[in-house]
């Protein structure tokens, strides 16, 4: 993983009870089934007032972002499409397409290839750590006059019912994902690996 994960703060007009830190790391990586991407999202601190979801059989679901949930928003510089998505500590994930923002474009997630992430979840004294494997065929391609971009954000339930939200930039004065200001981070990863991604 890159050795300087990315931070994100909560939001003032959100503030979160709770002495927690929140970061994301991302790395290009291979697995028998192909290339993607490994997401690290790691929040440690008081992590025992959080309400996490419990394990659910894994698959697509809506609403995630109603409780604890980890997100990615990902689009082409200089273009007004985009593609957001939604990672459960329970298992479950949500990917959503727009041709601009919160247009929501059905026709475009008809036509996606059809993935399957892969969510692993642990939780340690201070520290819940969600590891996320994003297959190539769920991302958009990235050009050398449009660089993918990225928006990195969190939403955090606490035990009772309070939510907070998390983003690497917030551009408004209340919480919103879908700002484009809001996708502050350049990608700068290598081309995909075609050999195994191998963390030992």
């Amino acid at each position: 993983m890159p050795a300087r994960p990315l931070a994100l703060t909560c939001h003032p007009a959100t503030p979160c009870p709770l002495d927690l830190q929140l970061s994301v790391s991302l790395a290009a990586a291979g697995t028998e089934t192909g290339a993607g991407w490994l997401l690290h999202y790691r929040i440690t601190g008081d992590t025992a007032g959080l309400l996490v979801p419990p394990p659910r059989v894994p698959g697509p679901a809506d609403g995630l972002w109603q409780h604890t949930c980890l997100e990615a928003f990902v689009a082409r510089a200089g273009e007004p499409a985009y593609q957001e998505f939604n990672f459960s500590p329970s298992g479950r994930w949500a990917a959503y397409r727009f041709s601009a923002e919160r247009v929501r474009d059905l026709p475009a997630e008809a036509a996606a290839p059809p993935f399957e992430p892969e969510l692993e979840f642990a939780e340690q004294a201070q520290s819940l750590n969600l590891q996320v494997w994003l297959p190539r065929e769920a991302l958009p391609e990235a050009t050398a006059s449009a660089p993918l971009i990225l928006g990195l954000s969190a939403v955090l339930e606490t035990r009772d019912g309070q939510l907070s939200y998390w983003a690497l930039h917030h551009p408004a004065a209340r919480p919103d994902f879908h700002h484009r200001a809001g996708f502050a981070h350049v990608l700068d990863l290598p081309p995909f690996p075609t050999a195994p991604f191998n963390p030992a």
